[in-house]
């Protein structure tokens, strides 16, 4: 039984994704940040305005096993701040956009979609986040590089 259920998840999955993957910052050759205090020492700032904040320009944490994801996304939150200094508080709230990669055992990813707030800012910001692929890990426009002591 159980191994039907997971013929008909992976069927339900795979016909739902695009043959093509329509995510535009994919850069196999990048190095993911240093760890500091449980933290991403992040070093650059995004330049494109997408970057983060359109599902097809998220910030590419890959590769990582998925149960790694809830451990980096922490890493690269707390590398952040607001522009201010002020300090970011964060929650997964949905996934989306199916594609397809070599990078997961289903042949499958999904785009994490978080909510992020902080002081000052009464509206949430959506940030989308995928696990599977490599990119520039970059500081998104509207936040600031944390300073590391």
């Amino acid at each position: 039984m159980r191994k039907l259920f997971s013929a008909i998840g992976f069927l339900l999955l795979t016909s739902c994704v695009s043959t093509k993957s329509t995510i535009k910052n994919i850069d196999n050759t990048a190095v993911r940040p240093a760890v500091k205090d449980k933290a991403y020492v992040i070093t650059e700032y995004a330049d494109d305005n997408n970057y983060g904040y359109d599902q097809d320009y998220p910030i590419n944490i890959g590769y990582i096993h998925e149960r790694q994801e809830d451990i980096n996304i922490q890493y690269y939150f707390k590398g952040l701040e607001g522009p201010k200094g002020q300090k970011i508080s964060y929650k997964k709230i949905d996934t989306c956009c199916p594609f397809p990669t070599k990078n997961s055992l289903m042949g499958a990813g999904t785009i994490g979609i978080y909510e992020v707030t902080f002081e000052g800012n009464n509206k949430p910001i959506i940030l989308y986040f995928n696990c599977y692929e490599k990119g520039k890990i970059l500081c998104p426009k509207g936040f600031t590089i944390k300073k590391t002591k």
